[in-house]
């Protein structure tokens, strides 16, 4: 798994799809916060790696992808929660249909580290785009990842994603009177604000529904999701 994380990571620079500010962003967040140079190191590492799962998943670069995650990592998301492995054949088999479009946009990660242990959350807005029959809509959510991340062998790999989501949502790629009668009948009012709209547009989804638990802003689930990330990397555990 080291030997695909390092694939995964080789060639990709701070100037990546995600903006060419992006990884500088990243540079600068890291220097300033008072690292020693083997920490440092260790961030930058973690740093590249949260980068490069973004740009394997959005490419479909799949063996790579792979190659971000322990071999028993886990991931939770507004529409899957259980093994990576099985994530990545749910995302291969959504790019094999041809469902739809979307990119994640990542932002400087905040990492805290403790011997081969770390925690990082990185800012992330997730773009969809989707037809409501005949409709196309742009989906936009302000979220966040947060990841436990290990040191296996000479490398970083993530352990643990979880996706808490802030805020979200549609617009017509080309404003219609079709788009606003599908926006007034919408029945949205039932789902949290802070992925209201990723909902919606979930149950209008070939292949996709609601994951049993989604963290939000201001959930209960998603403080017991901190207090367990805080325990593990003081070395309780997972």
């Amino acid at each position: 798994m080291a030997k695909e994380a390092a694939a995964a990571l080789k060639g990709f620079s701070q100037y990546s799809a995600y903006g060419a500010d992006a990884g500088l962003n990243s540079i600068a967040t890291l220097a300033t916060c008072g690292a020693k140079p083997m920490e440092f190191a260790d961030k930058f590492a973690i740093a590249e790696l949260i980068q490069a799962w973004g740009l394997c998943r959005d490419q479909g670069k799949w063996k790579e992808l792979r190659g971000t995650f322990t071999p028993d990592g886990h991931i939770s998301v507004s529409w899957f929660r259980g093994p990576f492995e099985q994530f990545v054949e749910r995302c291969r088999a959504g790019f094999a249909a041809s469902r739809g479009w979307s990119r994640h946009h990542l932002f400087a990660s905040t990492i805290n580290l403790d011997k081969d242990r770390a925690v990082a959350e990185t800012p992330v807005i997730i773009r969809v785009r989707q037809k409501f029959g005949a409709i196309e809509a742009d989906l936009t959510s302000f979220s966040r990842f947060l990841d436990r991340v290990e040191r296996r062998g000479d490398g970083w790999l993530i352990a643990e994603r979880a996706a808490i989501y802030e805020r979200d949502r549609l617009d017509p790629v080309e404003p219609s009177p079709a788009f606003d009668a599908l926006f007034e009948a919408a029945e949205t009012a039932h789902y949290p604000e802070q992925y209201r709209y990723m909902a919606f547009r979930l149950a209008h989804a070939e292949g996709r529904s609601l994951a049993p638990v989604i963290y939000r802003d201001g959930g209960a689930e998603t403080a017991d999701l901190y207090a367990r990330y805080l325990r593990w990397l003081g070395g309780g555990a997972a």
